[in-house]
């Protein structure tokens, strides 16, 4: 299954959901997306809902840490919920720099994680 994009902004929050077979292309998109949203919205506050997406090979992991690093100056502070351990892991390479948490099946837990720190500072 080719993969799928939806990013929308809910209250405080961009949420990005990927279903399918991630591609560096689709991860590219996706990337473009969320840092005009954050330019428009001013809100650096992103959950990644990966919970239907296929485990990709490594280098589409790669390709993601490569853009972030390209994205410098952007503040993002980040939830990845995944399905299993394997897809935590390649989140981990993919997010692995920067104020990021990776969450198991737990959308809820990864929303208040975004959001309780957010409205503190």
């Amino acid at each position: 299954m080719d993969g799928q994009l939806w990013i929308e902004p809910v209250g405080e929050v961009i949420i990005a959901r990927m279903r399918g077979m991630p591609t560096e292309h689709l991860l590219k998109e996706c990337q473009e997306r969320i840092l005009n949203l954050v330019n428009e919205t001013r809100r650096g506050l992103v959950l990644h809902d990966c919970l239907e997406m296929e485990t990709p090979q490594v280098e589409v992991p790669v390709f993601q840490w490569n853009l972030d690093q390209q994205a410098c100056g952007i503040k993002l502070r980040r939830a990845v919920v995944v399905p299993n351990t394997k897809l935590a892991y390649l989140a981990r390479l993919a997010f692995g720099e920067g104020d990021v948490r990776v969450f198991y099946n737990d959308m809820a837990e990864a929303f208040a994680w975004l959001t309780t720190g957010f409205f503190a500072e």
